[in-house]
Order: C-alpha cells, then structure tokens, then sequence
C-alpha cells in the first residue's frame, strides 16, 4: 500500500516560489521564459509565482531582452530594496556589526574592539560587554542606514565555540576558550530588546558562517565539497559536502598534533590552535627572542612578524630569522593538520580565512602545501586544492547575514512561517549552476 504523501498545497506553493527566487537570486535577471527550464515549473506555475512576488516586491523588473520574433521579453530581478538582514561577526578582537540589503550590499557598519578581560578559566570575554557591542552595533546600524527594525529578515551571529539549542533560551554558546560556558546568548540578546520578538536571530560558530560565504559567493562556488578554515586568534573550519545540510563546523583547532606538547587556551595540551592560531603564534615567536611591537594589538603584532619574516622584494634587510624559523615551523603542524582534513573528507578544496588567514597569505599558504602532500595520502591529496578564500575581512559578517537570508528563501520568501530546522542549502544546486553558466 502506498504511504500518504505530507507534503500539502502550501508546500509545494512555498516550494515553488523557494525555486523562482534562488533562480533570480544566484543566476542575475531572467524572463518567465527562461524561468520554466530553470526552475522545472510549469508556465502557469511560473506566472503564478512570479505574479505572487511582483505583487509583494519582492520581484521586480530590470529590463527586457528582445525575442525571436516576437515582443521584448521583461527581464525580473529580486529586489534588493525588500528586505534587510544583519550579520556579525563576535571575533576575539573586536566585534563586527554590518547591515546588508537583500542583495548583500552593505548599507552600515560599525566596529567595537575587545580586549580579553580575565575571568574565567582562560582569560575570557565579559559576555556583558559582548551582549552590550551586538545591542549597540544593532541600533547604530539601523539609524545610520534609517531602515526600521521591523523590515529585518533577521540577525545572524559567528560566535567563536560550540553552538547549542535549548527549548528556553533558544541558542546557546559553548566557547571554551574565550571562558564561556553554556551562554544563553539568543536569550540575553532577546531581553535587551535591540530587535522585535518577531525579528529571528541565527546564531552559528564563526567558522559555518565563513564557509556559508565562501560556498555563496567566494572560492566555493561551483564545489560540492570543501573545507573552510578559519584562522584568528584560534582555529576553526567548517565542512561542507553531500549529506551536510548548510555545513558543520568543526573543533579542528582542537586536534593533538603533538602528545604532551604546548599547553592550549582550551586547557588541553598539543592541540593545533595552540601552535598555529594568532595568539600561539605571537606567544611563540616572544618566546624565542621576538620583539612584537610594544602595546600593539594582536593584529598589528601579527602584520609585525609577517613583515619580519618575508621583507619585500628588493628590500635592503634580511629576513629576520627568528620569526622566519616560528612561521616555518607552524607550516609543519598546519601541514599536519591540513593533512588530516583531507584524509578524513577528502574535500575538493580546503580554503583558508579570518583575519589571521588572510595576513599570512599566499606566500606562507606555499610553504605549508608540501607538508600537507607529504603527510596525507597520496589519491586524496592529489585531488584536494588549499586555495585562499577570496571575501576578505567581512566574510564572517557576509555568511552570518546569509543565514536569514538562507531561511527566508527556504520559506518561498515569506516573513510569518517558522523556518525548517535545516535549510535546504541554496548553494549547492544554484552556484555549482552559476559557476558553469
């Protein structure tokens, strides 16, 4: 006997108007001609949505494109106008708040910087002041843009540690090493009142919503699997592939590449991040004779002994040879540890990120390919690219944004329905499309 199907007109009604808007979004403008093969609606249904969502706004037109002898043909795009998300990024260094129109063009923006205050077992952030930053970032970026909290999608939020759901508090945040443990974070954001209960907020580890970005918008587009790493004051990495939903973050900064070795901000000792993340880095390179410059901050220190290492082309000075034999030896471990990722996923790509990522660069990510080949096997590394990422700084803020947005396409674009507990993933069919296109 044939088991009834759950699926009811409002789900296939929401589900066709999910396809004509990630169509539009990912592949540009588009007629109700060219809708119908993309999206494998029929004519009929196509005009139904598409007269659905030009009658909301969510659609509009952009133009039109002559036929084969027939009249023009109007082009439809989704309007950027009609909806508005925030995305931030909770770093270790300071806390991003940015306000995206639906097309992830930035509107607003402001920055507040963190300090490590001390508490906890391993220094830690005061989750007041953090709580503070994000309600305060918030409103900033709504009046500076003039846009009424109430035409927001949502609030996406990259927080450094584990991230966990609880009936009561809604998202709560196991971040180990800045001293958090179980914050009811979606919680105490919902009691300041920085948006209206019906606003949802989507908060995820920091290096998810980095990989949401890169597979988006970044150096994964058009790959069904890969690796986001990400590179800060820690180390993070989100895994993306078949059978993965959105992505999943990792604890791959935890990883022991070393029994009994240095002693991590986890309390562990060994662990990748305690050689390769920001603050190890820098930590290292005193012990061994460095000089950071006095008072900098963990950014400005970093550039510092970068620059030491591998003085430009040309330049008179010598690399300094301390720093040179610090950064040498962390492409060692973080070989090892690339080498572990691609033996147990066997990614197309690993890509690098964060802001620590990105100061390294391409000419330390050259030192480091050797060891990663020389420590995985043969056939998966042969098939496994380690590329940067390509969205700069603001890609924690960018993916943290694209969370609403996810969700909101997963409910045919409307603001009143509950989210499915996993998005369908828009990336995987629209950019895989896109990138061959």
């Amino acid at each position: 006997m044939r088991a009834k199907s759950s699926r009811t007109v409002r789900d296939l009604r929401r589900e066709n108007r999910t396809a004509v808007l990630q169509r539009l979004y990912f592949d540009g403008p588009q007629s109700r001609l060219t809708l119908g093969p993309a999206t494998g609606l029929s004519s009929g249904s196509v005009s139904n949505v598409v007269g659905e969502l030009l009658a909301e706004g969510l659609v509009e037109e952009a133009g039109s494109v002559d036929s084969a002898g027939g009249r023009p043909r109007t082009l439809l795009r989704v309007s950027p106008a009609s909806g508005c998300m925030i995305g931030i990024d909770v770093g270790e260094t300071r806390i991003r708040v940015e306000l995206f129109d639906l097309a992830l063009t930035e509107l607003a923006r402001v920055e507040s910087p963190l300090t490590a205050d001390g508490t906890g077992p391993h220094g830690g952030y005061d989750v007041g002041v953090v709580v503070g930053h994000v309600r305060d970032g918030i409103a900033a970026v709504l009046r500076a843009a003039d846009v009424p909290p109430e035409r927001l999608l949502g609030v996406g939020i990259g927080v450094p540690g584990i991230v966990a759901h609880a009936p009561e508090d809604g998202a709560v945040v196991h971040g180990q090493t800045v001293g958090w443990d179980a914050v009811p974070l979606e919680r105490l954001l919902r009691e300041t009142g920085a948006v209206p209960a019906s606003v949802p907020y989507y908060i995820d580890n920091g290096s998810k919503t980095l990989g949401q970005a890169e597979m988006w918008f970044g150096a994964g587009r058009g790959t069904a699997s890969a690796v986001v790493v990400l590179f800060g004051s820690g180390v993070g990495a989100c895994v993306i592939g078949e059978g993965m939903g959105t992505g999943r973050a990792i604890e791959w900064g935890h990883l022991t590449v070393r029994v009994r070795g240095r002693r991590c901000r986890c309390g562990s000792q060994g662990c990748l991040e305690a050689y390769a993340g920001a603050e190890a880095l820098l930590d290292r390179w005193r012990e061994a004779g460095g000089r950071p410059p006095a008072g900098a901050d963990e950014e400005t220190a970093l550039t510092s002994m970068i620059a030491a290492a591998y003085p430009p082309h040309g330049a008179e000075r010598k690399p300094d040879a301390t720093a040179l034999a610090v950064l040498e030896e962390t492409a060692e471990y973080l070989g090892a540890g690339f080498a572990d990722l691609i033996n147990l996923f066997q990614p197309e790509r690993i890509l690098v990120g964060g802001w620590a990522g990105l100061q390294l660069g391409s000419r330390f990510l050259e030192t480091v390919k050797p060891h990663a080949a020389a420590f995985a096997l043969r056939y998966p590394a042969s098939r496994t690219r380690i590329e940067l990422g390509t969205l700069g700084p603001d890609a924690v803020t960018v993916g943290a944004a694209i969370l609403p947005l996810e969700a909101f396409f997963a409910r045919g674009g409307r603001h009143s329905e509950a989210p499915p507990q996993e998005p369908v993933p828009a990336w995987e069919p629209a950019l895989r499309h896109r990138a061959t296109s």
